[in-house]
């Protein structure tokens, strides 16, 4: 006989306790370790950049992890980043975003690599996230994807720091322009 394994929902991820980060992608369960040093400092500055551009231009909110993002009862993801549009700040609820954030950051760690460029990435496009950026630590690299008109995503903009291109920009953060220098350079 056997046995199946238990499709998780959000109902049954609120009612953990354990102190533990958790995701739930397409129904299973998974923990989210803590990330190393360099990896948050990038999203700091990453989440510092993208602030003070968003609050000076009154265009919405940044969040960073851990916050809940639920797409459906299925899918749960604590991105490292997320911006709301000031038109959409609706999907804020008490306690998660409630639906598809305008733009998702996932910075890359060596143990997530799949989770973050393949299982989330399905996810986000299915929702309509518009604007998803893959951020490479180790590479100082960072891919800017936009959803097409067929509802996957396009390569929008990439930057590598060795590569001579020093910033990448947002189609959904209309001017907003990210300095790789000032993210990968400054831990």
């Amino acid at each position: 006989m056997q046995t199946r394994e238990k499709v998780w929902t959000y109902q049954d991820y609120l009612k953990l306790n354990d102190d533990q980060r958790y995701e739930i992608i397409e129904g299973q369960l998974l923990m989210a370790p803590a990330p190393i040093p360099y990896h948050q400092a990038v999203s700091r500055n990453i989440e510092f950049a993208l602030w003070n551009y968003v609050k000076k231009k009154k265009l919405g909110v940044i969040y960073d992890a851990p916050i809940d993002v639920v797409f459906d009862e299925h899918n749960v993801f604590q991105p490292d980043i997320v911006f709301v549009s000031e038109k959409r700040k609706d999907i804020i609820g008490e306690k998660a975003i409630n639906g598809a954030p305008d733009l998702v950051v996932e910075v890359i760690s060596p143990s997530s690599l799949g989770r973050d460029t393949v299982l989330k990435k399905r996810v986000y496009e299915r929702f309509g996230v518009k604007e998803f950026w893959i951020v490479y630590p180790e590479m100082k690299c960072v891919e800017v994807l936009v959803l097409g008109k067929g509802g996957g995503y396009e390569l929008y903009d990439e930057g590598c720091l060795e590569e001579g291109k020093e910033s990448v920009a947002s189609k959904v953060i209309k001017g907003f322009k990210l300095d790789l220098k000032e993210v990968f350079e400054n831990p």
